[in-house]
């Protein structure tokens, strides 16, 4: 019996050892890896960033989404760090959207422009400005109100008839898109009917695009695991599952297709931590933007308990530590997918250009950053 109690004890203690690794596998970095100091460095690079900006010569005409969820990143990592000069600063850069410069704002009649509610309803939960919160509400409510615009199409009625947002199109990028927006509505209102719409919706495109081992095409005619596609659903259930009420009966199931997905991004990350511009081709060069989102989902499974932290732990913290190698002098990241159309050819895929200090890459970091720094 007294063997058997010992064997009890040094099991015990092994587990806790195990247990203390993992967890200091997403809490001790080593000097100029913190995720403060890395936080820092790409907030200062945002700020210093005009806008409309989409890593274009010629700017769009309007900010666009890799904008927002840069400054979307740039005012979560601000509230973690309890740091209310950012904040100010951040919410400065909003200012003259309230003037003269308000036609940059975009109309909410595409999921790329809707998310663009995610940066107000932020500033709203961190400065308690009423003008953040009446323009977030309107941009998330047209989200589920009436179609409209030139971009409506027969499918947009019919998805809106059964429940669904008019904006539904079932290309994966949709699921970062619609669940921020809503998630920030709910987060900044109390509503319900927010976070339970995007719930639905979430289960909707994990029934009609999910494939058995957890991943997506990039859509069904173009059927290649594209990184970033990917991170965008990794992000987004990540996001969505932050903040959806234990009640809410579409949870078990986004849990379990969230849980489905990073095991088998887990098989397919490299050796030093990266994942690729076709996560499943070896052949396939390393996307930083891609890992960005990955290591968020992970690091944010594993800080709320969803993910086994001995196993996931490490993988984050090899993904983290590996991407920001990738952060030059200027503070830009390296090895960006520019933006990418649907086309049923692999090599397209592989010859799509690499971009530095593209915010599609600048923004998983903020993300990540944050996440690492939450309790």
């Amino acid at each position: 019996m007294r063997y058997f109690i010992t064997c009890l004890a040094g099991a015990a203690l092994v587990a806790t050892a195990f247990s203390a690794h993992a967890q200091k596998s997403l809490k001790d970095f080593p000097k100029g890896s913190t995720p403060q100091e890395i936080g820092d460095r790409i907030a200062r690079r945002f700020i210093a960033t005009p806008h409309p900006n989409f890593g274009r010569p010629t700017p769009p005409k309007v900010i666009t989404y890799p904008e927002t969820c840069t400054w979307y990143g740039a005012l979560t990592f601000a509230k973690v760090t309890g740091n209310k000069e950012l904040t100010k600063q951040l919410a400065a850069r909003f200012e003259p959207l309230f003037g003269d410069r308000d036609t940059l704002i975009p109309v909410p009649d595409h999921v790329d422009y809707t998310v663009f509610g995610s940066v107000p309803l932020e500033l709203y939960q961190q400065t308690k400005d009423q003008r953040y919160l009446k323009l977030g509400k309107h941009i998330a409510d047209k989200q589920w109100g009436p179609p409209e615009g030139k971009r409506v199409v027969d499918a947009s009625y019919r998805y809106y008839n059964l429940g669904y947002t008019w904006q539904t199109r079932l290309w994966i990028d949709d699921m970062f898109m619609i669940t921020a927006v809503q998630s920030q509505a709910y987060r900044a209102t109390g509503d319900r009917s927010y976070i339970d719409k995007a719930a639905n919706e979430m289960v909707f495109y994990l029934d009609s695009l999910q494939k058995p081992n957890g991943l997506f095409y990039h859509a069904p005619n173009a059927p290649f695991f594209w990184g970033r596609g990917n991170g965008w659903m990794a992000a987004g259930m990540s996001e969505l599952l932050r903040s959806v009420p234990k009640d809410n009966p579409n949870r078990p199931r986004i849990m379990a297709a969230y849980k489905t997905m990073m095991a088998s991004l887990l098989k397919y990350q490299a050796e030093d931590g990266m994942w690729r511009q076709l996560i499943d081709d070896p052949n396939s060069w390393p996307e930083t933007s891609s890992t960005g989102m990955f290591a968020f989902a992970m690091i944010t499974g594993v800080k709320n308990g969803w993910l086994d932290e001995k196993t996931y732990g490490p993988a984050a913290r090899k993904a983290w530590l590996r991407l920001i190698t990738y952060i030059n002098e200027n503070d830009d990241i390296r090895e960006v997918c520019e933006g990418t159309n649907m086309k049923n050819d692999h090599q397209y895929y592989l010859d799509r250009k690499r971009l530095t200090g593209d915010l599609h890459g600048q923004a998983p970091l903020l993300w990540c950053a944050t996440a690492l720094l939450r309790n």
